[in-house]
């Protein structure tokens, strides 16, 4: 859109939806950096099929320090990403945009986030919607073979398979729990860092860089998963913004 095209948008009150979606973030041997980026882009664009709504650019330098120690994975402070988010958020409806939903795609984000929202609408009283990627589509956890996922896992390399097959290397998928040298604690959480180094962080430590079994991904089940998934958020804007079809 132009400039003024984009205030035409925002004035007869479309939703903007803010993609964010890591654009440099390890996802093992077999998928690349920008994967969640370009998965997150996938689902916003279809979004714009189905529904009125304007899209802005992708978010996509973000907080994930699980994944620092990998080369290539970058990531922003928790403050850094935090102000950001406001500070776009701020100038957006600074420009007219009344109506505002932030599509998430990264684990580590969701918290920041999630303060990021609240402490918007203290100042603002405007509500930004969040949806974050990693519980939708859950219906469908029964297509899926592997033990457990986590990360660059059967569910996201299907994805990929349907998305940009070109990018996956299933040559070097393998099968990769992780290793825990103690029972996971039901009662308390605690900070999670995956490293290659098993010496150094044998609680973590993930050879590949992934939790789960990508071997098993096909195409077919990825096309399924973003169908669900882009069914789910058209039907959650629709109940955050019920004026949506007519802005």
């Amino acid at each position: 859109m132009t400039w003024p095209e984009a205030a035409e948008r925002f004035q007869a009150g479309a939703v903007v939806v803010i993609p964010v979606g890591a654009v440099a973030k390890e996802h093992g041997h077999h998928l690349p950096l920008n994967t969640e980026s370009l998965i997150v882009k996938e689902l916003t664009n279809r979004l714009t099929v189905a529904l009125p709504i304007v899209v802005a650019p992708i978010v996509t330098f973000t907080y994930s320090p699980v994944f620092k120690k990998y080369p290539g994975s970058q990531h922003l402070s928790a403050d850094t990403f935090m102000r950001m988010m406001m500070e776009l958020l701020t100038s957006l409806v600074a420009q007219g945009a009344k109506h505002i939903a932030i599509v998430n795609s990264g684990d580590s984000t969701e918290g920041p986030l999630r303060l990021v929202i609240n402490q918007f609408f203290d100042e603002s009283s405007i509500r930004v919607g969040l949806s974050n990627l990693r519980l939708l589509g859950r219906d469908l956890d029964g297509i899926l073979e592997q033990d457990q996922g986590g990360h660059a896992d059967e569910r996201m390399t299907s994805m990929m398979l349907a998305i940009a097959p070109e990018t996956v290397r299933m040559e070097r998928t393998r099968p990769d729990y992780g290793r825990r040298s103690r029972p996971m604690n039901r009662a308390f959480t605690q900070p999670v860092r995956f490293s290659g180094d098993k010496e150094a962080e044998d609680i973590d430590f993930s050879a590949t860089g992934i939790i789960g079994d990508p071997t098993l991904a096909t195409a077919k089940k990825g096309k399924r998963l973003l169908d669900e998934i882009t069914e789910q958020l058209a039907e959650g804007l629709r109940e955050l913004f019920p004026e949506i079809e007519d802005a």
